[in-house]
């Protein structure tokens, strides 16, 4: 599969044959991926959500008025549910809503994303991430020459020190090592650009899949 792969500063580029892109026929690795993706926002949901119930709000059990006689409905205690600040019916409780996932599933999931974005072209390549002044404006400028609009992610094995400072600022861009690079990024984002380093890492976790 053909990759555009940029100069440094991202004035130019070249188109180059990259053989160890993995390709799909169909609907091949698309289960694979969803699973993933559910898989992943559910373990980064906390799970902390809490309510009291009736056994733990505090207070007392004395009837708030007699049974009869007032014209009201009877009432056992003013913990009950109907009253503010009385017990939750049903409410949340803390737990875990993790999943997990087979590592066979996961590298084909990563296998199938990495194809469909190259196949939509919004996946490029980039020599190498530098910033020899440091600069914000330098950054903004590169990242606008290879992808006007939409949100972008960076990938690097590592990034120059430089460079980070530079662009984490760029409300549109962030910065992910490839070593965590996980298939949703390549849903969240519109177009991603990886250092030439970056798709030899990411080649190789994929190549697993074999």
């Amino acid at each position: 599969m053909k990759l555009k792969v940029y100069s440094k500063d991202g004035s130019s580029f070249t188109e180059q044959e990259f053989e160890n892109i993995p390709q799909f026929e169909g609907d091949k690795g698309v289960f694979a991926l969803k699973e993933t993706v559910v898989a992943i926002q559910a373990n980064r949901r906390l799970g902390s959500a809490s309510t009291l119930d009736y056994g733990e709000v505090s207070g007392s059990n004395r009837k708030p008025f007699k049974q009869k006689g007032g014209g009201r409905a009877r009432q056992g205690t003013m913990k009950s549910p109907i009253h503010r600040g009385g017990a939750v019916v049903f409410g949340p409780h803390p737990r875990d809503w993790s999943k997990k996932i087979n590592r066979k599933v996961k590298v084909l999931a990563l296998s199938r994303a990495l194809f469909d974005k190259c196949g939509e072209g919004d996946f490029v390549v980039i020599e190498d991430f530098e910033s020899a002044d440091g600069k914000t404006k330098g950054v903004a400028s590169l990242v606008s020459k290879i992808r006007p609009k939409g949100k972008v992610l960076l990938v690097s094995d590592n990034f120059d020190e430089k460079f980070f400072l530079a662009g984490r600022n760029i409300a549109r861009v962030d910065f992910c090592e490839t070593a965590y690079v996980s298939p949703i990024d390549f849903l969240e984002y519109d177009g991603m650009i990886v250092s030439r380093k970056g798709l030899d890492t990411i080649l190789t976790r994929v190549s697993a899949r074999a």
